[in-house]
C-alpha cells in the first residue's frame, strides 16, 4: 500500500542539496541534512562512477534537466502559462521558472510538513516570481487535485509535474493517480503531464541501483511496467490521449513521461 508519511524524506534533503551544488537552486534550499547525506554517499558514488557505473547525482540531474527542457517547451513553444508541481520537495524548479517567466502561475503542492518547510525556505531565498505559491495536497486524495486547480484559467493551459513520486506507490495507486491527473488536465485547453518513471528490467546494474535507492529512502521503490509500451498503454487507459516515454541522454536508469489529454 502507498505511503502517507508526513515526514520529510531523506531524498528531499539530498536532492535539494544536489540542485544547489549544481547551480539549479538558491543556497537557501540546501539543508544541513542534505549536506551530511551527500558527504556520506560521496565515496560510494565516486567508486561507482570510477567503475563506469551509475551515480545518484548523475541520475537525479539527468531526469531533472529533461523535465526542465520539456517544461520549457510547454511554456515557450506551446504557450502554457500554468504549472502544478506535486510533491516538489526542495526542488527549486518553481522558483527558477517564475523568475525566468514572470507571467507564469506556478503552484507547488505538498503534504503539510513539506509545504511549510518549503515556505520557510523560500523566505530565505531570493524572491520567486509573482505567480509562485505553495499549497497543501495529499496526492492520494480523490478530489484534492480537482479542488486545487478549480480556480485556474482553462484558457491558459496547465502542466502537471511529478518528479521522484510515482515509483514510491504501488501500481493500483499510480493508475488511479494518473486517472486523476488526466481528468484534471481535461478541463484545460492545453494540457501536459511530465514525470520520471523507473521501468522493471533484468539489467543487473539498474536493479542494484533501485535496491540501493530503496534502502536510501527507507521504503520500497516499485517497478510497475516492463517496458515503455506497457507504461504508455497504462497512461492511455488512465485517460490520456497521447503518451511518450523519453530516455534522458545521460542515463538509461529512468524514463521521463510526457502525456497529453
Amino acid at each position: 500500500m502507498a505511503r502517507r508519511s508526513e515526514t520529510i524524506s531523506p531524498t528531499a534533503h539530498y536532492t535539494g542539496f544536489v540542485w544547489v551544488r549544481s547551480g539549479l537552486s538558491d543556497p537557501a534550499f540546501a539543508t544541513a541534512e542534505g549536506r551530511v547525506l551527500h558527504g556520506l554517499l560521496r565515496p560510494l558514488m565516486a567508486a561507482s562512477g570510477a567503475l563506469g557505473g551509475p551515480t545518484l547525482d548523475g541520475f537525479l540531474l539527468a531526469r531533472h534537466r529533461l523535465i526542465d527542457r520539456l517544461l520549457t517547451d510547454a511554456v515557450e513553444r506551446d504557450g502554457i502559462t500554468q504549472v502544478v508541481e506535486i510533491a516538489a520537495g526542495l526542488s527549486a524548479r518553481g522558483w527558477r521558472f517564475t523568475r525566468r517567466h514572470p507571467g507564469l502561475t506556478y503552484l507547488e503542492a505538498d503534504l503539510p510538513d513539506m509545504a511549510e518547510r518549503k515556505r520557510r525556505t523560500l523566505r530565505g531565498a531570493l524572491p520567486a516570481g509573482p505567480g509562485h505559491r505553495v499549497a497543501e495536497l495529499d496526492v492520494l486524495d480523490e478530489t484534492g487535485l480537482d479542488r486545487l486547480v478549480a480556480d485556474l484559467d482553462p484558457a491558459r493551459g496547465l502542466v502537471i509535474v511529478t518528479e521522484g513520486l510515482v515509483n514510491y506507490f504501488d501500481e493500483p495507486a499510480v493508475r488511479a493517480m494518473w486517472a486523476r491527473f488526466a481528468r484534471a488536465l481535461g478541463r484545460f485547453e492545453r494540457g501536459r503531464y511530465l514525470s520520471d518513471l523507473h521501468l522493471a528490467t533484468s539489467d543487473f546494474a539498474v536493479r542494484a541501483f533501485v535496491r540501493a535507492l530503496s534502502a536510501f529512502v527507507r521504503g520500497q521503490v516499485h517497478l510497475h511496467f516492463t517496458g515503455a509500451a506497457e507504461a504508455e498503454a497504462a497512461l492511455l487507459a488512465a485517460g490520456f490521449g497521447r503518451a511518450v516515454l523519453h530516455v534522458p541522454p545521460e542515463t538509461g536508469l529512468v524514463r521521463v513521461v510526457e502525456a497529453t489529454p
